[in-house]
């Protein structure tokens, strides 16, 4: 009942900020309120009406002088476009009708969200947004995981359906991407000003957020924390002091960790102990093959067709046998592209991907002064920097290529992008300073 009212607030307030249906669909593209009931919002479309409204809402009554189309929102057109026409040449037709029903709409979104960034208070509320969104589902295993739930394939995260950001691996990603946002409210957020409730709120979600990995046992999670304490160790001043924290609290959190986790996290240094290792990297030699002599993929859910021979070994090494297995999923988004968009979309994904990726730092280093103005945006831009950084990390033993989250994320990048673009365009060049600092003449 209470998420039913809380939708139809949110519908019914975008009468009047139409934006809001923008965040309405953010929220439930996120959060699939319609997995959470069992009457009501899961046979009403509030997807499709929340979209429609979102669209409906910008072409009729929102802005459009300042709007710019980006390259990048291009790029995702084109993979889009790609996407489709591999899906009418699929090896498997039904099974790739099923994935591009949802991929299409995330891509499409992806293009059409930076329209709607036209201000600084909107880039903020969709991220803060996406931000609680995913918090709804952290925190849920952030509190189980505290209380000594959880294992592989075992942690509740509200739904029994295994899938979307309901997914371990996939939640332990993104619920590690979304540190750098949540630190950058604790300092710029303007919607909620950073007093000590907020910083108390904020400071007990990144706690959560590290507890996912640990709940779910997810090795791709712990590799993303190695990441993101390397990104925060780049960005810092007190690089030694910071250090020193991190090898203290990396300590102090050993004996407090499960045996289950431990044991998994062991597995990583041998890869052929670990029988989900093994299928892994044999199913990527498959891809490999496949591309080889499918160079343009073989659609969505193509590795339906796959079947892979993989050596077992022991904890100390020694052959334990031949196994077999057939249509295993890529468990990597790079080999989910290979595979189902073969070399043209793997390279477009990429593209848009590191584009995004250099855009941040130009930006990070642009506005990266504390007396420019738009240092806020320098920071933001960090952030958006080190959350897809660690996405990429976790793509690559998740199959989460088309994971609409990131596509957002994308979309908040070249929302900023265009926006000090923009204030650059009306002559704000006196306050938005250059990538380098030109040298002053020296006169005597």
């Amino acid at each position: 009942m209470m998420l039913l009212g809380f939708l139809a607030a949110m519908f019914a307030v975008g009468a009047k900020r139409p934006f809001l249906w923008v965040l309405t669909y953010v929220y439930i593209d996120i959060v699939a309120p319609q997995r959470l009931t069992y009457y009501l919002l899961n046979s009403v479309p509030i997807s499709l009406m929340a979209v429609a409204l979102a669209v409906g809402g910008f072409l009729l009554l929102d802005k459009k002088a300042d709007v710019r189309f980006a390259p990048r929102q291009g790029l995702i057109l084109l993979l889009l476009v790609y996407c489709g026409l591999t899906t009418m040449s699929a090896d498997f037709p039904v099974e790739a009708a099923d994935k591009w029903a949802w991929v299409w709409k995330a891509l499409a979104f992806a293009a059409f969200l930076p329209f709607t960034l036209r201000t600084k208070l909107r880039i903020e509320a969709l991220l803060l947004f996406m931000t609680l969104a995913v918090a709804t589902i952290i925190i849920v295993g952030g509190v189980k995981t505290a209380m000594g739930g959880g294992g592989y394939g075992e942690l509740n995260l509200m739904v029994t359906n295994n899938s979307g950001l309901y997914e371990g691996s996939t939640i332990s990603a993104v619920a590690i991407a979304i540190i750098p946002l949540i630190l950058w409210f604790l300092k710029y957020g303007t919607i909620f000003p950073p007093d000590w409730r907020v910083k108390a709120f904020g400071y007990a979600l990144i706690l959560s957020c590290l507890l996912i990995p640990v709940g779910t046992s997810a090795r791709t999670g712990l590799l993303c924390i190695g990441l993101l304490a390397v990104l925060m160790f780049r960005f810092t001043k007190h690089k030694l002091a910071f250090a020193g924290a991190i090898a203290i609290m990396g300590v102090a959190a050993i004996p407090l960790l499960p045996s289950s986790f431990t044991k998994r996290m062991d597995t990583i240094s041998d890869h052929k102990a670990d029988e989900s290792a093994s299928t892994r990297l044999a199913v990527w030699g498959w891809t490999i093959s496949y591309a080889k002599q499918h160079p343009f993929g073989g659609g969505f859910n193509a590795y339906i067709q796959n079947k892979v021979r993989y050596e077992l070994r022991d904890a100390d090494g020694g052959a334990k046998g031949i196994a077999t297995d057939e249509a295993r999923a890529y468990h990597s988004a790079y080999f989910e592209m290979l595979g189902e968009q073969g070399y043209p979309g793997l390279l477009i994904w990429l593209i848009i991907n590191f584009a995004g990726v250099f855009r941040m730092e130009i930006l990070r280093r642009r506005h990266r002064d504390p007396s420019d103005p738009y240092a806020w945006a320098g920071q933001l831009a960090a952030a958006l920097q080190s959350g897809q950084l660690i996405y990429l990390l976790g793509a690559a033993f998740v199959g989460i290529a088309f994971q609409p989250f990131i596509y957002m994320l994308i979309g908040a990048q070249i929302g900023l992008d265009s926006y000090l673009k923009r204030k650059r365009g009306e002559g704000a060049t006196t306050t938005l300073r250059p990538i380098r600092k030109v040298a002053t003449p020296v006169t005597t």
